[in-house]
């Protein structure tokens, strides 16, 4: 029995507060030939959920949920009930699979069950089939994401590392520190957030980025190469993230202009996932931070808005953001659940303005996979809505391509595919900058 920690805490506690929301991470790969039988399919499945025996295990809780809900093995798994099995009608094209993906996305896991499941569509294209693998954010973050679809592709599972002898010594002398070292922790995290904190939720103009959601969801996807997009990191000294986050916030420009909106009327600011993750941390689980630049969408010029966003996550790293946040995390594991999990509902519900999009860049596999024996051709990432934020972006790189998946509220935003578009030509256009004299003013 593994009680969850604070973050876990607050994506429940935020699906809890809006029945709107569903909070599960997904990936979906589209896959050479034709599925598997059915019997093939789920006993190869149930195999492979062997090397993740977290994937057995349910969520409990107490009555009036005094203490924090602890994963336990459900006594009823079955694979089959994390099976699903659909066909898309004629042409079964690309479209059509954004259409099913974004209908999963709006669909809560079952917390009765072990929160995954596989989605199977029998046919996409003239000659793919693919797979929706989603599950529960408390289960998992993007990384642990990308390790639970390869645990459960055709890959030979790696050697388990040898079990490390407790350090109790250590776990003693930190336990006598600890009323020293709480004090100092909140206070160095406090000077390093507030500020950002500040700046997230000080009353601001409005876009039509942030706002109430409602329930049903869209997709859209942008696709690029990796060897451009480093081409394009290498000729400007930036990083590979530093594009992608560019890109984005080309993307949300258009995005603004083109909804007869002022890019430079309000600052609106990205919220960027930052793992935490350590070579020695479990396979499932969430080991991210976070940190809150401001998209630089007010300027006109593509290499303006790079460079922008090279000087503001270089600056957020330095300031030690994600570090602070995550010492307070740690901080919140020891407080009572039900103040952790009151604060995340009442942060859900405050009318902030300023954070206006969630883009999460994630490496995936470097070579390619296969699946059920099928080539894994391409693998689309998705990741929720939430915190009245109504666009997020999922970032991924596999086998030699960065792909965007763009998810998107159904009602208020209607251009995830304008978003996604403008996405493809802000890469574009950075790849036609090849040096410092094609360069505009803003």
């Amino acid at each position: 029995m593994t009680v969850i920690h604070a973050l876990d805490t607050g994506f429940l506690a935020l699906e809890d507060a809006d029945p709107r929301l569903s909070l599960g991470i997904g990936a979906v790969a589209i896959i050479a030939g034709r599925p598997p039988d059915r019997d093939r399919f789920a006993s190869t499945l149930a195999a492979r959920v062997d090397r993740m025996p977290r994937l057995r295990d349910r969520l409990s809780t107490t009555w009036l949920e005094l203490r924090a809900p602890t994963w336990e093995p459900d006594p009823r798994f079955d694979v089959a009930h994390h099976i699903r099995w659909t066909a898309l009608p004629a042409p079964a094209d690309l479209p059509q699979l954004y259409e099913l993906v974004a209908a999963d996305i709006a669909e809560r896991l079952d917390r009765d069950h072990p929160l995954w499941q596989c989605t199977v569509v029998e046919r996409v294209g003239a000659d793919s089939w693919a797979v929706i693998v989603k599950a529960h954010h408390v289960l998992l973050d993007g990384i642990s994401g990308i390790e639970l679809f390869d645990a459960l592709s055709d890959r030979a599972p790696a050697p388990a590392a040898p079990p490390q002898p407790p350090a109790r010594r250590a776990s003693v002398l930190r336990m006598l520190e600890l009323p020293l070292r709480i004090p100092r922790a909140v206070w160095s995290s406090a000077q390093t957030l507030l500020p950002v904190l500040y700046a997230a939720a000080a009353p601001g103009g409005r876009t039509s980025l942030s706002g109430p959601v409602g329930h049903a969801r869209r997709y859209a996807v942008a696709r690029t190469t990796m060897s451009r997009v480093r081409g394009i990191a290498a000729r400007f000294d930036v990083t590979v993230n530093d594009v992608a986050v560019a890109a984005v916030a080309g993307a949300y420009r258009a995005a603004l202009l083109a909804r007869h909106e002022d890019p430079g009327a309000n600052p609106i600011r990205v919220v960027i996932p930052i793992s935490t993750r350590t070579a020695d941390a479990p396979a499932l689980g969430n080991q991210v931070s976070a940190m809150l630049p401001e998209l630089p969408v007010d300027r006109s010029s593509a290499i303006r808005r790079l460079r922008a966003v090279h000087e503001r996550i270089a600056a957020h790293r330095g300031r030690g953001e994600a570090a602070a946040e995550q010492n307070l995390l740690g901080l919140a594991d020891r407080l009572p659940y039900p103040l952790v999990a009151w604060a995340f509902r009442m942060a859900s519900r405050y009318p902030q303005h300023r954070i206006a999009a969630l883009a999460t860049n994630v490496p995936g596999p470097a070579g390619p996979l296969t699946f059920q024996g099928g080539e894994v051709r391409e693998i689309l990432p998705y990741i929720p809505l939430g915190m009245r934020l109504r666009t997020t972006i999922a970032i991924l790189s596999y086998a030699g391509h960065l792909v965007f998946g763009v998810t998107g509220d159904f009602d208020t935003a209607p251009d995830v595919e304008r978003i996604a578009a403008a996405i493809e030509a802000e890469i574009a256009e950075l790849d036609r900058l090849h040096d410092r004299s094609d360069e505009t003013t803003s």
